[in-house]
């Protein structure tokens, strides 16, 4: 991944997507977005909206490609969905959701944005 400084801050790096990398209860997050849907679910938690809720859970898709989205969500009915928080939809992320897709179809993916 490139990245680059931003003039005038020599400790300030910046990915080619902008993105802010953030800390939220001593985790550090690739984005503020990737954060704020964090604190979102936390809170839903807190409210009992869900059951339980985890960061970056991993699945294999064909091809002997790893996947990680963001979350996996259980809501208080058991139903169980993975989320990927995202500011754009890269080529390589589509690809990897045609592969969710057609490996996983009992499993909801849902982006947000």
């Amino acid at each position: 991944m490139t990245s680059r400084y931003i003039s005038g801050f020599n400790s300030l790096k910046v990915n080619k997507y902008h993105n802010c990398k953030t800390t939220v209860d001593g985790i550090t997050f690739d984005s503020k977005a990737e954060a704020r849907r964090y604190i979102e679910l936390k809170n839903e938690k807190a409210a009992g909206n869900i059951r339980w809720f985890s960061r970056q859970p991993s699945f294999l898709l064909p091809g002997d490609i790893r996947y990680r989205p963001d979350f996996i969500v259980c809501d208080c009915d058991g139903r169980i969905w993975v989320e990927d928080v995202k500011g754009m939809e890269t080529a390589a992320f589509k690809l990897k959701q045609k592969l969710w897709n057609a490996s996983y179809p009992g499993l909801e993916l849902r982006i947000v944005k």
